[in-house]
């Protein structure tokens, strides 16, 4: 009796071992680390938001439809709750990239009309604060480019023969990437004209 026993968890263990489960826990725990890091720098881009429009109310005060928009879209990435579920409901974690997308817009926006005040450039801590957010900026895409990566290595696993049964039979679904927003835009090539 005791070495059928033995047998049997010998056996179930061999099983277990070439049916994926190990590797689909280990490559869902490298996308939740991977999403955690993407929240922790878009959490200190947020945050560095308030400063920087602050310190440019000062000099353009007549600006006011372009602070608004940064000060909404900041608002609107801090009303959607970014929890480690998100990365599961492709249509949340949808509404979230858009969010992030329109803030970096109205950063942009923010940034182009700092250029019409040169006293706002030469502050230091415009400067200061431009240079932190660059930096941030930074830090999203190695987060997000690591993201990726981390889930396409859960993907493939989750999708990959035998993996693919031991994911169904546990209810793994494959997570969703980031996104390009407009691929139709960034598929044609700019148009530069020096003639004018």
């Amino acid at each position: 009796m005791r070495i059928l026993l033995t047998l049997s968890l010998l056996l179930a263990s061999l099983m277990l071992s070439g049916c994926g489960y190990n590797t689909i826990q280990t490559t869902d725990e490298n996308v939740s680390a991977g999403w955690g890091e993407v929240l922790n720098q878009y959490q200190r881009r947020a945050d560095l938001v308030p400063n920087l429009v602050n310190v440019v109310k000062g000099y353009a005060a007549h600006e006011k439809e372009v602070l608004e928009a940064v000060t909404n879209a900041r608002s609107r990435v801090g009303s959607i709750q970014a929890t480690p579920e998100l990365v599961n409901d492709e249509q949340a974690f949808a509404k979230f990239q858009a969010a992030q997308g329109e803030l970096t817009s109205a950063l942009s926006r923010l940034l182009v009309v700092s250029e019409n005040y040169p006293q706002l450039k030469a502050d230091a801590s415009f400067r200061d604060l431009q240079a932190q957010l660059e930096g941030t900026e930074n830090r999203v895409a190695v987060a997000r480019n690591r993201y990726i990566a981390a889930v396409k290595e859960y993907n493939v696993t989750v999708r990959t023969f035998p993996n693919n049964l031991t994911a169904m039979l546990f209810g793994y679904k494959t997570k969703p990437s980031f996104s390009v927003e407009n691929e139709k835009a960034i598929s044609t090539a700019p148009k530069v004209d020096f003639g004018k």
